[in-house]
């Protein structure tokens, strides 16, 4: 069950607010729409700072040409943060029922990262609501089970004991120090360290500091949102699809994140190139993005 609203923001930036039920309960997303033309929805990368706002330069490249989205995923953002089971069947359902009553053709979805694994699970089950896919730096598996090789029992341990209220969220602001974003931001999200201001790592720490931020996020963090369990899953499913697809691989990418990237490049049906940056460079390189996507997107 869903309805639509649309709102203005304090900055008189239309910020509307989709209205989601899930197992009886009411969540609100925020997502924004700019530009007239062929449908494309952005979905950033799901981490502890995942907002709409990531993809807000590429938007603004696209939206003279196409009529652009942007969401904040349930949980993160701006969206409605409640203490929630976060997990693949909740964000599956989530793109199922928000592409299917906000747009009445066939789009082209840009994910990143994380988000990029919906994507593909999203093409592979409902392949007539797709006409092609982006996949920026994309991954499937979290930061823990990355570094664990995999997922591992203590995983849920941490996952459960982070949705816990007095240790839980201690253990949260520990990962959410300004040193602690700054760090995670030079090792694997920025490639350009002068372009970590203050004002951008302030803008990241907001977006911790909201009620319930630490549910998603510990999910996210723990392997709880991973979409597949296994590289061959998320490879079986890309080579299923129809649609065209193209990835974008940031050259600086974490060794074990690039070496899943290149394993969804070298599907027979994808086409791939390699941008500068790492993990973010969706928000770090709009340009040199746009710029690689555009001929994709308009061909």
């Amino acid at each position: 069950m869903s309805n639509l609203t649309s709102l203005e923001s304090p900055a008189a930036t239309p910020i509307s607010k989709y209205q989601w039920s899930y197992k009886g309960q009411s969540l609100t997303i925020a997502y924004e729409t700019a530009g007239r033309g062929e449908p494309i929805l952005l979905l950033p990368s799901f981490s502890t700072v995942s907002s709409r706002t990531e993809m807000s330069g590429l938007a603004n490249y696209l939206s003279p040409q196409f009529q652009v989205t942007t969401v904040d995923f349930p949980g993160f953002g701006d969206s409605t943060r409640s203490r929630l089971d976060y997990s693949p069947p909740l964000y599956r359902q989530f793109l199922i029922d928000f592409i299917k009553d906000i747009y009445t053709s066939p789009i082209a979805i840009v994910a990143a990262g994380h988000a990029a694994g919906y994507a593909i699970d999203f093409a592979a089950n409902v392949p007539n609501s797709v006409a092609k896919l982006v996949l920026v730096a994309p991954t499937w598996r979290g930061p823990l089970p990355t570094m664990a090789q995999g997922q591992k029992p203590w995983l849920q341990t941490v996952r459960d004991l982070i949705r816990t209220p007095i240790l839980g969220q201690f253990l949260y602001q520990l990962n959410t120090t300004p040193s602690f974003l700054r760090f995670m931001y030079r090792r694997h999200v920025y490639a350009d360290i002068g372009k970590l201001t203050p004002d951008l790592l302030d803008r990241k720490r907001q977006l911790t500091q909201q009620p319930g931020a630490r549910f998603g996020a510990g999910a996210f963090v723990t392997g709880g949102l991973d979409p597949y369990v296994d590289r061959s899953d998320a490879v079986a499913d890309l080579q299923s699809l129809s649609v065209p697809v193209t990835i974008a691989i940031g050259e600086n990418s974490p060794p074990k994140s690039k070496a899943e990237m290149l394993a969804l490049a070298a599907v027979g049906n994808v086409i791939s190139q390699t941008l500068p940056g790492t993990l973010g460079l969706h928000e770090e390189y709009p340009t040199e993005l746009y710029d690689a996507i555009l001929p994709f997107l308009k061909s």
